[in-house]
């Protein structure tokens, strides 16, 4: 399936800038051994307990990373923006793997064949230091997120989403909407509470004038109370 590349679409050499590390040899063979697949609005890309045969890297569109839970609930655990890399984990740890992946929106991802990533990883031992570090910064991400959602009240645990959202999307070019539409659905999976409660606590910020909604865009409107929200918990 061909796609038209947009601005948004980050190529293999753009990509392998954060493998700079690598050899001239080491590139051209991530090169010549890496395929392009595209999915559609809500397609799988990959599901728990599948056994992992690539390493993916999001080069466009929008990823959530999820699991399925008690009574059917969604939660989101993560939503990755083009250039973070996935399924990794899983081909390191020799399991399966343990969440759900899927495309948010059309998404181009680059993969490149598990045994070449695993090789490279066993004969680059700063490619591989880097990948330690990459582990070790989302394990923190995952650590401060699991108290979060946890303590955090309704409102700080909303505040926080639309934040997240914000540094991973930015905004379009009226410099306040979120660059990314989300069913209430979508944004109460995120923030770990019921849609219900994810409509009512939106409708408050609007009320308070800290956000704008129209449909499924949401504006930002006073970033500082959004923090204020999500520090306080």
């Amino acid at each position: 399936m061909a796609k038209k590349q947009t601005s948004e679409l980050k190529s293999i050499e753009e990509i392998l800038t954060f493998w700079d590390i690598l050899t001239p040899d080491e590139r051209q063979f991530v090169k010549n051994n890496y395929t392009v697949h595209f999915y559609k609005k809500n397609e799988i890309i990959h599901c728990e307990g599948d056994t992992p045969t690539h390493m993916m890297i999001l080069a466009a569109g929008k990823v959530k990373v999820y699991k399925d839970g008690v009574g059917s609930r969604t939660q989101i655990i993560r939503m990755l923006k083009p250039g973070e890399h996935f399924g990794y984990r899983a081909i390191i740890a020799n399991e399966t793997y343990n969440t759900n992946v899927a495309a948010f929106e059309a998404a181009t991802v680059y993969m490149l064949k598990a045994d070449v990533f695993i090789s490279i990883l066993k004969n680059n031992i700063a490619f591989c230091y880097r990948f330690l570090e990459e582990i070790a910064s989302d394990l923190g991400d995952s650590d401060a997120r699991t108290v979060n959602l946890t303590q955090k009240h309704i409102r700080g645990r909303l505040a926080e989403a639309l934040l997240l959202l914000r540094k991973n999307y930015g905004f379009e070019e009226d410099g306040a909407t979120i660059n990314i539409y989300l069913s209430r659905e979508d944004l109460a999976n995120l923030s770990n509470m019921t849609t219900s409660n994810a409509i009512r606590t939106l409708s408050n910020f609007v009320n308070e004038h800290i956000i704008a909604m129209d449909g499924r865009k949401l504006k930002i409107i006073d970033e500082n109370s959004l923090r204020k929200i999500s520090k306080m918990g």
